[in-house]
């Protein structure tokens, strides 16, 4: 008898994040000896609180006589608030964004699902450079596409030459993501121009563009004075999805945007494909209320300090424990180097003290495991004996 789950599913069941079963793993261990005795750094799921504004802002919103306020929207969504965030990657890029570039969408991944199912014919390949959130191999897959590994260097920096070995002409898209998941990196200026650089040559020499896609849902969660390069002005086909889950805390809400830049080969055209595909992949459209809101909460984020707080807290006591481990310019996770070089036992060995990490593994990064600095301070400082306890195992 055939299965009833598609092969495909049944595949992908096989590959389950990682990240998933930690999260469940955590809830279980916290059931059998309680919150206080796990240590859980797995998920990362936003822990600050989204700013004050954000409930007087729905308070206002439900508080408002006009009516429709809950029917059917635009496709693409609400219009005024698509010139909101037009006028914003205006003024911050120079560029002539205007509210018909601008999608809205449930989260990034929603932004990157109709992203790529306007953009891959069968067969066609997306770029991204490893490690890389693990969904990506999906999103490609969902729309008869196919993710590629691109190295990059001991620094989680891009490495065109390893690029050059991997983009064919069959080669549709680039993928980034900066501030990057899992490693916390920041791709520079002078890195992006190369990337830049190489991807004009590459569309000279296969005839086709290649669009790169920009992941930022971490842009606005930087430490140490950095700032995140925009991509559009230095390449002409970029695509930016990203959402309001961390530097808005508003995870659960699923916002976010596609942005296609105005430069774009066949920009009306890709706009268009966008909304088609937002109402044809289920999604129809963003939440209308939680739309609504994001002009009232513009400029504003979340403590960015607080998560630079925990990265600093956790650095210099791993290190001297011999946790090896680049310094991560954003997002919120730390990336160190497993003691050995099986990262899934590293960290089941983690597991059996109740201390909960994601291996490297489960985002193509072999050899590393990932920690989420989105936890309460008492949580790190509890889990330091911990870490150093785990390590001795391996010394």
């Amino acid at each position: 008898m055939s299965h009833v789950v598609a092969d495909a599913m049944r595949e992908s069941m096989k590959r389950a994040s990682w990240i998933r079963k930690m999260f469940e793993e955590g809830a279980r261990l916290q059931a059998e000896h309680g919150p206080e005795n796990v240590f859980d750094f797995s998920l990362g799921n936003p822990i600050l609180e989204p700013p004050a504004e954000l409930r007087r802002a729905l308070l206002l919103l439900l508080d408002d006589p006009r009516p429709g306020m809950h029917r059917y929207i635009p496709n693409a969504g609400l219009p005024e608030v698509r010139d909101s965030i037009a006028v914003q990657l205006a003024a911050e890029t120079g560029l002539p964004y205007t509210a018909d570039h601008v999608v809205m969408t449930c989260g990034a991944a929603g932004a990157l699902n109709i992203a790529l199912k306007s953009l891959l014919n069968p067969g066609d390949e997306v770029v991204a450079f490893a490690p890389y959130f693990v969904e990506y191999n999906t999103y490609a897959a969902n729309h008869g596409g196919k993710l590629v590994r691109a190295a990059t260097n001991d620094a989680f920096q891009i490495d065109i030459e390893a690029l050059n070995r991997v983009v064919t002409e069959r080669t549709r898209a680039v993928l980034v993501n900066s501030p990057n998941n899992p490693t916390g990196v920041v791709y520079g200026e002078e890195a992006l121009r190369a990337l830049a650089d190489f991807l004009r040559e590459a569309e000279r020499r296969y005839g086709r563009p290649i669009v790169l896609l920009s992941d930022e849902p971490y842009r606005k969660l930087v430490f140490d004075g950095q700032t995140v390069p925009w991509i559009p002005p230095l390449y002409d086909h970029t695509v930016i999805v990203t959402s309001h889950s961390k530097d808005l805390g508003l995870a659960g809400e699923r916002i976010g945007y596609a942005a296609v830049s105005p430069r774009t080969a066949e920009c009306e055209l890709l706009c268009e494909a966008l909304v088609i595909a937002n109402r044809t992949l289920g999604f129809v459209s963003a939440p209308a209320l939680i739309q609504r809101v994001l002009p009232l909460l513009k400029g504003l984020s979340v403590d960015v300090a607080y998560y630079q707080r925990i990265r600093d807290r956790m650095l210099a006591p791993l290190r001297e424990m011999g946790y090896e481990m680049v310094t991560p310019g954003g997002a919120f996770y730390l990336f160190p180097k497993s003691p050995i070089p099986d990262d899934v036992a590293f960290v089941r060995a983690a597991q059996a003290e109740r201390l909960l990490l994601v291996p490297g593994s489960g985002f193509d990064g072999p050899g590393y495991f990932r920690i989420s600095l989105a936890v309460n301070e008492d949580v790190v400082e509890r889990s330091l004996p911990v870490f150093d306890k785990v390590m001795r195992k391996f010394r």
